[in-house]
């Protein structure tokens, strides 16, 4: 059975597109079937899987929703592409800005992604969508397409304080339009625990959510070398193999794996 994790917050600098990428091939390392799927106008996924300049690509996440809304079939490779590291992905670039204002006026415009992902979630074990930093339209698309949320918060005030929006956005679509949506578990990402204030941001996380929602026990350490890592278009796996990123996101992706039994 695929499982299709949307991975989300709707503040930028969170590490989202970081936990896509090392959670993506850390599954596929394991000998998961992984896609990945960019559903971000900046691109940042698919800069960070080698393709710096994603507005040069002519076939991406736009073209595909643009076929279903038109009711025209996506052959099961169409857009895909492949990273040396062991996982397929769809990339995306700024023509799904202007994807995003056309779902306006579209017919169940909340579902558009859903229905192209049941085409394809029979070929993979996992599906990993990176979602825009914002609850628009293809965020919504995202969450009613998934299986699982997750939310990577850094310890930090704002991003924390953020997080009633997003966590009344996630209960409204599974109220409303996909009933099955789960939250797989706040990440708590770029923690430096060296540090007071991280230490009293974590602790309030736990005491607010830990029992309700749930906190993945493995936290993503600050690290310059994962911060590099987009730029190589390269895993932390690869690009720091003994670091303290590389073992969090191993130990992350294990956790993940443990939450199938």
């Amino acid at each position: 059975m695929c499982k299709v994790i949307a991975i989300t917050n709707q503040k930028g600098g969170c590490a989202k597109t970081n936990v896509t990428v090392n959670l993506g091939i850390g599954l596929a390392r394991e000998g998961k079937k992984v896609a990945l799927i960019d559903n971000d106008a900046q691109g940042s996924l698919t800069a960070s899987l080698g393709y710096e300049e994603p507005d040069e690509l002519n076939i991406t996440l736009a073209n595909i929703m643009m076929n279903v809304i038109n009711d025209e079939e996506n052959e099961p490779e169409y857009g895909f592409l492949q990273h040396e590291e062991g996982v397929s992905f769809i990339p995306a670039n700024v023509e799904l800005s202007g994807l995003e204002i056309s779902l306006i006026n579209v017919i169940s415009r909340e579902t558009i992604l859903r229905s192209y992902i049941e085409t394809i979630r029979d070929q993979y074990d996992y599906i990993l969508i990176d979602c825009a930093p914002s609850l628009g339209m293809l965020t919504i698309n995202a969450l009613v397409a998934a299986d699982a949320v997750i939310i990577p918060v850094p310890a930090a005030y704002l991003p924390v304080k953020g997080l009633v929006q997003l966590l009344k956005t996630i209960s409204m679509v599974k109220r409303r339009l996909n009933r099955k949506l789960q939250i797989e578990g706040i990440l708590i990402t770029m923690a430096d625990f060296r540090t007071n204030f991280a230490k009293d941001i974590s602790a309030k996380l736990y005491e607010a959510y830990d029992s309700t929602i749930g906190i993945f026990k493995t936290y993503i350490p600050q690290s310059v070398r994962a911060a590099e890592c987009g730029a190589e278009g390269i895993s932390i796996y690869k690009h720091d193999p003994n670091g303290n990123a590389a073992d969090a996101y191993h130990r992350l992706t294990l956790e993940v794996l443990s939450h199938e039994n």
